[in-house]
């Protein structure tokens, strides 16, 4: 299997190594910091005593890491598991130093405890960080993945090998096919282009399948016409051959935290909650809102003053541009934004909806001969959109949601798509760290759907950390 393997136990050492490093650096740096480069051994129950402790904290953080299994390779690469066991992991150590400090009433020194934590945990994020960027830039080149047999019936194994096939990072490389209980016509799944290697409904069959294919793991996705049994062998047998089993039911869109298992004579019944802003949620969100966009408006209220004066200067007409956009389910209410186009923009609009270059709903020019000099600047680096804070803060927006749609897009809403106006539509959001204007229709309203669905006040400040980066790159935006 060559280089399948060999990436696991490269990363397993790389990060073995790199967080012994750091956690010697973050506990010989507080040592130092607290005791100095000389300090006194005269005392052995103090500077010596910190000499032990920080010893055997270094051994215990760095064994905490390996049995929260942080290192595991199923994590690497996407998603937050990693980072949530990474600041877990740590965050129990150092809470057992501080009962176990209590209990035997020993006065652990806070400079020592106050310099480790935070600096130890900010530096092993930042190195996973690090690696994660590396081992990313491997997979998308091809090399570092983990190889998958999919096995399912045919449009449930075409949507799985698409949607591993548009996220690389995550480490999946989708190399054929098994559809249990069809019968043979095409050699090829036509919709995927994956070899299909078997029909037959026997775990033996599907032995000998990832044999001749060579996969790391299995990957059972729905439409699969295989008895319980079967499926239970199947997982004995892949257990004893160290290879993984990957369950793919058909929920698309729906994060972890809504995802709860519960064991009921044996089956591990999924269970998925309903997405809810009210009650105490959507007091937090509210909360957030308030406070957030109050003190980014004090903050960037001289970033606003010096925009807003070249705006005016740069073309006539007002600082400011109105539009009605719909809101929290379908209320209409008025966008601000600093104006970026000439003033007659919405009456030239009906002369150009031929050189429209975006899909779906959405209308799109690289080049829009309505936007004036200082607006390219604005819109490339989002400027033009501080004025809604004011809208984040009146409550007609949020600063994290779905894109504020205009009247006649919603006019035009599928049933689905209606879902969006849910929740209030924000400054930023998932297609605003994810392509921002190069997205598709298709793309801005899955996003769009996912937020929706699956809203989280730690989500939104992952966002707006994103959103900081896609701004200052600028790209994506006309």
């Amino acid at each position: 299997m060559g280089d399948s393997g060999d990436w696991r136990i490269r990363s397993s050492i790389s990060l073995r190594l790199t967080d012994a490093f750091v956690i010697v650096w973050a506990v010989v740096g507080a040592y130092i910091v607290r005791f100095g480069l000389e300090p006194n051994f005269s005392s052995l129950g103090s500077d010596t005593g910190y000499a032990l402790l920080s010893v055997g904290l270094i051994a215990a953080w760095w064994i905490m890491l390996g049995a929260w299994n942080s290192r595991q390779s199923q994590i690497l690469g996407a998603g937050a598991e990693e980072y949530k066991r990474v600041g877990a992991a740590t965050l129990w150590l150092f809470g057992f130093v501080a009962i176990f400090s209590y209990v035997l009433r020993i006065d652990t020194a806070r400079g020592f405890v106050g310099f480790a934590l935070p600096v130890g945990l900010v530096g092993l994020l930042l190195s996973r960080w690090l690696l994660r960027q590396h081992l990313y830039l491997n997979r998308v080149a091809g090399r570092s993945m983990s190889r998958l047999l999919l096995i399912g019936g045919p449009s449930a194994v075409a949507h799985l090998a698409d949607s591993l096939s548009r996220s690389r990072g995550a480490g999946y490389l989708p190399v054929a096919a098994y559809t249990p209980g069809l019968s043979p016509i095409d050699p090829f799944e036509p919709e995927s282009g994956l070899p299909v290697l078997g029909h037959a409904p026997t775990y033996a069959s599907i032995l000998q399948a990832i044999d001749d294919c060579e996969a790391d793991a299995v990957a059972i996705s729905a439409g699969v016409q295989l008895h319980p049994q079967t499926l239970r062998h199947l997982g004995w047998e892949l257990a004893a051959r160290n290879l993984g089993l990957i369950m793919a039911p058909a929920l698309t869109d729906i994060a972890g935290p809504r995802i709860h298992t519960q064991q009921v004579a044996g089956l591990p019944l999924i269970h998925v909650t309903t997405p809810s802003l009210e009650g105490g949620r959507g007091v937090a969100k509210r909360l957030f809102d308030v406070v957030a966009s109050s003190l980014l408006i004090v903050a960037l209220s001289p970033l606003m003053a010096a925009v807003a004066i070249l705006v005016k200067l740069d073309s006539p007409g007002p600082v400011l541009f109105k539009q009605e956009r719909v809101g929290l389910e379908g209320k209409p209410f008025r966008l601000l934004k600093f104006r970026s186009m000439v003033v007659d923009a919405e009456i030239l609009l009906a002369d150009l909806t031929c050189r429209n270059e975006a899909d779906g709903l959405l209308f799109k020019i690289k080049a829009d001969p309505r936007v004036t000099r200082i607006g390219r600047l604005l819109r490339k680096y989002s400027l033009d959109e501080l004025p809604q804070l004011f809208n984040a803060l009146s409550g007609s927006m949020s600063l994290v949601g779905p894109r504020p749609p205009l009247p006649q897009e919603v006019e035009e809403y599928e049933h689905d798509v209606r879902r969006r106006l849910l929740v209030k539509p924000g400054l930023t959001g998932l297609w605003q760290v994810s392509g921002r204007s190069t997205l598709s229709w298709q793309d801005s309203v899955r996003l769009d759907l996912y937020y929706v669905e699956n809203w989280s006040l730690v989500g939104d400040l992952i966002i707006i950390l994103r959103t900081i980066r896609a701004v200052l790159r600028g790209t994506g935006a006309y």
